[in-house]
């Protein structure tokens, strides 16, 4: 009998005056504005919104209309969801769960404070074949799907429907099924994690890896669908670069198309790879991915600290800038709360000092490397950095990396009973000492305890928002909003790698503007004409006669 790994987490209630209204039309997530209510409410569209769970606050105000009717959808009733559920056992035998702790563990997440509901029932895919089977049963008896990865991703992707779902569990899709050594590339599975294949890679002697470094054990379908980055994004870019060549891709339908042959380039017709890279499972369910690897090229890990995030954000531009800007692989900003906690955490084997601080990898070969170690190290001194340091040895690189990587853990260690809300934006280079500056003000005077740690050279920040108890859950996550608000009213977004999901999508429409949210729901339309794939996600989803709002876009 297959056993999937439960997780312990219980749900958390979402509380907060931005909350998202739950409608129990036919169970389902409902943001929603009737056109008869901003016919008759326009002067008082604020109030209005906020009874109607969009959120307007914050001197934001709607200054057009756009009429946008969407058929609503028609999930199946409980004896539908019966049917599909003896469907799916008789397919898929010794697959399928509908224990009470297993639908419920895997439609929350312990990260998240968003609203979610259990599932319905949970399916263990293993292969291409499993997933048309349970696509097949989703469309005929009207059951939303929703894919699981590594169940770590931070905006609500996973989340089960109030109508009752099916959760699709990826996780065991775990195998790489080719290396292409000499094209730089191989073929996995989308339940693969990318840093198991680094190791595998290694393992085998291959000289190459997967430069994509989002959370310890994402999968490969998962950093498709959130469109992630990570650490060394400054160096080799993000999963809407050419890392992914092709995808293999189960449509509503339950067609099955790859998205393109395996050459390193392609001009034939749409590139419709990146059309479900940041989906999110609404367009289609991803099972196989061909990545491309790039060489692996020495590197020597180094910290600097700086009085201020100012002067260290100076200090990474003035560096990206010269002739050895391109051997720079990764530079993250730890704020001086963040290097506290890691401290705390006793994940290094001495304490660092307690102030904002920047850590490099610095790649190429070893003359290269020294060269542009001289550089860098005249560039933070001329901007104040009171400490340069490079790890005396390979362990001590590793060490220093790895307590970047493991931020998360080692803020909630800083007291008993800490619970955080992590959020990401992303701005101009430029904007980013100014986001950070108010973000930290904003939160000091708040009294809400913070770490910061940001991919300084993208101007990508993360803000991990600490508290204990629920009614202190308000406040933070007004906190987040401002946040959000202040990134994009300098150009910036909402999210620069966690992915929508439920949580960042109603600002969509005021980052984007209402054309391109109608155009992600046109093409949502077309290819899922019954809204059963990850439904209530990434792009908003209106009953017929509702009105979308516009909101100032700068």
């Amino acid at each position: 009998m297959f056993r999937p790994a439960l997780r312990t987490w219980k749900p958390v209630k979402f509380f907060g005056r931005r909350s998202v209204s739950l409608s129990n039309t036919r169970g389902r997530i409902s943001f929603v504005l009737p056109t008869s209510t901003v016919v008759a409410g326009l002067v008082g569209i604020g109030s209005a919104a906020y009874a109607y769970g969009l959120g307007l606050g914050n001197g934001r105000a709607a200054v057009s209309t756009h009429n946008a009717p969407l058929s609503k959808p028609k999930y199946s009733g409980p004896e539908e969801a019966q049917q599909a559920i003896k469907a799916l056992e008789a397919a898929l035998p010794g697959q399928v769960r509908v224990d009470p702790v297993t639908v419920e563990a895997y439609g929350f997440s312990p990260h998240t404070y968003l609203p979610s509901s259990p599932h319905a029932v949970y399916v263990a895919a293993t292969s291409t074949e499993d997933v048309i089977k349970v696509v097949n049963i989703s469309r005929k008896y009207k059951v939303p799907i929703i894919p699981f990865g590594a169940g770590n991703s931070l905006e609500g992707q996973f989340a089960g429907h109030p109508a009752g779902s099916i959760c699709i569990d990826l996780s065991g899709m775990d195998k790489i099924l080719a290396i292409h050594e000499e094209d730089g590339d191989l073929i996995c599975q989308a339940g693969a994690r990318w840093d198991e294949i680094n190791r595998i890679l290694e393992e085998k002697g291959i000289p190459l890896f997967f430069p994509l470094d989002p959370g310890p054990g994402s999968t490969i379908g998962g950093m498709i669908g959130t469109g992630c980055s990570g650490t060394n994004a400054v160096r080799y870019g993000t999963a809407r670069a050419e890392w992914f060549l092709n995808v293999t891709v189960v449509l509503p339908s339950g067609e099955v198309i790859q998205t393109r042959r395996r050459a390193r380039k392609s001009s034939a017709g749409f590139d419709t790879t990146k059309l479900f890279i940041g989906a999110e499972g609404t367009l289609g369910i991803v099972t196989e991915a061909t990545l491309r690897l790039a060489p692996i090229v020495p590197n020597k890990v180094a910290m600097a600290q700086f009085p201020d995030v100012a002067r260290a954000v100076d200090a990474v531009q003035e560096i990206l800038r010269t002739p050895y800007g391109i051997n720079i692989q990764c530079v993250e900003l730890l704020d001086d709360n963040m290097i506290n906690a890691i401290n705390k955490a006793g994940t290094t084997r001495k304490p660092y000092p307690t102030r904002n601080s920047l850590f490099f990898k610095i790649q190429g070969a070893p003359e290269v490397i020294s060269k542009a170690a001289e550089v860098l190290e005249t560039i933070v001194k001329k901007h104040a950095s009171s400490r340069f340091e490079f790890a005396s040895t390979e362990e001590h690189a590793k060490e220093m990396w790895e307590s970047r990587k493991m931020a998360l853990f080692s803020s909630l260690q800083l007291e008993p009973g800490l619970r955080c809300w992590t959020t990401d934006v992303c701005v101009p280079v430029s904007r980013l000492p100014e986001l950070v500056y108010e973000t930290k003000k904003d939160l000091a005077e708040h009294g809400i305890k913070s770490t910061i740690v940001g991919h300084v050279g993208d101007g990508n920040f993360h803000a991990l928002l600490l508290f204990k108890e629920d009614d202190e859950l308000p406040k933070v996550k007004d906190a987040v909003h401002r946040i959000v608000d202040r990134a994009i009213a300098m150009d910036g977004t909402c999210t620069g790698e966690h992915g929508v999901g439920v949580g960042k999508k109603e600002f969509l429409v005021h980052e984007l503007g209402v054309g391109t949210v109608k155009l992600m729901r046109t093409i949502k339309r077309a290819i899922d004409p019954d809204d059963l794939f990850n439904p209530g996600k990434v792009s908003l989803r209106f009953e017929t006669g509702c009105t979308l709002i516009s909101l100032p876009y700068r």
